[in-house]
């Protein structure tokens, strides 16, 4: 069976980006490996094995085009009322949190986040599915 290991997503700025994740999720930076055209981070949780792959191409100036086929990357948090009070206080951009109703079920409570080169992170209420 394949085991998930990372996701990765261009950035333009490589402090910005790990301080954004760091701030916002409690991502720190596992392993940084420096190559002459581009640099590679993975972030990651002290709770999963999961990364968050940052590449930062060093010819790069301009703010990636996300284009319309990134949806986004997905986190849970014990208390999402709290998790987006904190957003708010820090100023980290986050949408109203939200719920998704299936039938007379709620299939979750959440917000999305969105990271300084236009990237969304959904933000879930733990329980149910999203452990």
């Amino acid at each position: 069976m394949a085991k998930p290991v990372h996701a990765m997503i261009r950035v333009l700025e490589e402090a910005r980006a790990c301080d954004y994740y760091a701030r916002a999720f409690g991502l720190m930076v596992a392993d940084r490996f420096d190559f002459p055209d581009f640099t590679l981070l993975y972030l990651r949780d002290q709770s999963s094995t999961f990364e968050l792959e940052l590449t930062v191409n060093k010819d790069r100036t301009a703010p990636y085009d996300l284009g319309d086929g990134y949806g986004h990357v997905a986190v849970t948090v014990e208390d999402v009322a709290a998790e987006h009070a904190r957003f708010t206080r820090e100023g980290l951009p986050a949408t109203a949190v939200k719920s998704l109703e299936h039938g007379d079920r709620t299939l979750a409570r959440f917000f999305f986040a969105t990271d300084p080169d236009g990237y969304r992170i959904e933000v879930i209420q733990r329980g149910g599915r999203f452990l």
